[in-house]
């Protein structure tokens, strides 16, 4: 029995999906306000969604908060809709919404740009966290089972396939508030979808257990692919991105260096993530760190006497970011033949190459199977969406694109 109390009801407003209310005289959305409200979760408040792409487009100032409530709103109007035809479903109601809502709680500081230099990994300590501080006080007082579901749901092994599919598949709320929300925040007019055919689109299939997609949503389907495909292409891997973050990368690899004979400032929380494996950080060390407690060091080391870190510090902060040009067109012998006259430049300014120049690959694919695709309902069954989209088969083969990043 839920013993936690039931309170005032609460509303944000949200630019993308409007009014996102959360009644307190309901049980489930009293818990949701509940967690919201924990240091834990407020914490999203400080992480950029888009790490540092606000370099590359100067809207991209949303938090994971936002997109954390955007995907528990959009969860709910999908599992409420699916629940009216299948009220058995209800039962699983309070664990999706909860998953929804707390799916990325274990993201570090500038999200995935932390995991490319660091090594972190988001998900992992998603589930720590499910256990620590104010976030499990909350989930125990509602239910001693609930942590246990919510683990299931994380790794997939929950007994409801569909439960975490609405949260983690080829067609889930998570991706779909993602790209709507980048898209209106970067101003990527291609990236906007028509949230409302899709989620209509959505079905339950009861032999399975697994979220399908009705034979009339497949264009809804199709454009939501194409539209990831080129917001991928486009935003997620634009070259200044890769600058950007390649400048940052630059920053912590001289700064883990130089922490070793106490050559710079640095706080406990930083001197752990530069001295340690992250997955090894405690808990409190980890919800110490945030954009602004790494954006707050960065200015400090811009003061260095250390030449390479100072302008490291500084070239971010002042936007002076590195170049990115193309090499895609190059084997892999020319493309080390670019990287080396590159160095042969830098030393001969007496500036130390590997901090000012290297090889960056992204990768995008519109649309891969793994562990399942999208299915779509059909007369002979569900079958793979790529098997019936030509438009699907064009954009699943996977582009590669290199480039050369230096001043």
């Amino acid at each position: 029995m839920n013993s936690l109390p039931l309170g005032k009801s609460r509303t944000y407003h949200d630019p993308i999906h409007g009014a996102i209310t959360l009644d307190g005289c309901d049980r489930a959305e009293a818990l949701l306000i509940q967690l919201i409200d924990t240091p834990e979760f407020q914490r999203l408040r400080r992480i950029h969604q888009l790490d540092i792409a606000y370099f590359t487009f100067h809207g991209a100032e949303g938090s994971r908060f936002t997109h954390s409530l955007g995907v528990m709103s959009l969860t709910r109007r999908a599992f409420q809709a699916i629940a009216t035809k299948y009220p058995y479903l209800e039962t699983h109601r309070t664990v999706v919404l909860v998953a929804a809502l707390l799916h990325d709680l274990g993201h570090g500081a500038y999200s995935h740009a932390s995991e490319e230099i660091f090594g972190s990994n988001h998900e992992i300590w998603t589930l720590r966290l499910l256990k620590f501080g104010k976030i499990a006080d909350v989930l125990n007082s509602f239910s001693p089972n609930l942590i246990n579901d919510l683990e299931k749901v994380f790794t997939k092994k929950y007994s409801l396939p569909f439960v975490y599919q609405l949260i983690s598949s080829q067609i889930d709320c998570d991706r779909l508030d993602y790209l709507e929300r980048d898209s209106y925040f970067t101003g990527a007019k291609y990236g906007q979808l028509d949230l409302d055919r899709i989620l209509l689109a959505l079905r339950f299939d009861p032999i399975s257990q697994n979220l399908v997609i009705g034979r009339k949503g497949i264009v809804a389907i199709e454009h939501y692919l194409t539209v990831r495909y080129f917001m991928y292409l486009q935003v997620y891997n634009h070259a200044k991105n890769l600058a950007a973050r390649f400048g940052l990368e630059q920053i912590f690899s001289r700064a883990k260096k130089l922490i070793l004979t106490d050559q710079i400032f640095a706080d406990r929380t930083i001197t752990a993530w530069l001295t340690q494996d992250p997955q090894t950080l405690t808990c409190e060390e980890y919800l110490a760190s945030d954009d602004i407690v790494f954006a707050y060091h960065i200015h400090r080391w811009r003061d260095s006497e250390d030449v390479i870190l100072a302008d490291l510090c500084r070239r971010f902060l002042d936007r002076d970011l590195f170049h990115a040009t193309e090499i895609s067109h190059f084997d892999d012998i020319q493309q080390q033949e670019q990287l080396d006259i590159w160095y042969a430049k830098l030393q001969a300014q007496g500036l130390e190459p590997k901090y000012y120049c290297g090889i960056r690959v992204s990768r995008t694919k519109g649309y891969s199977i793994y562990r399942q695709g999208i299915n779509i309902q059909t007369e002979q069954g569900l079958q793979d969406i790529a098997k019936l989209s030509p438009l699907v088969q064009a954009i699943a083969h996977p582009i590669q694109r290199a480039w050369l990043v230096h001043p």
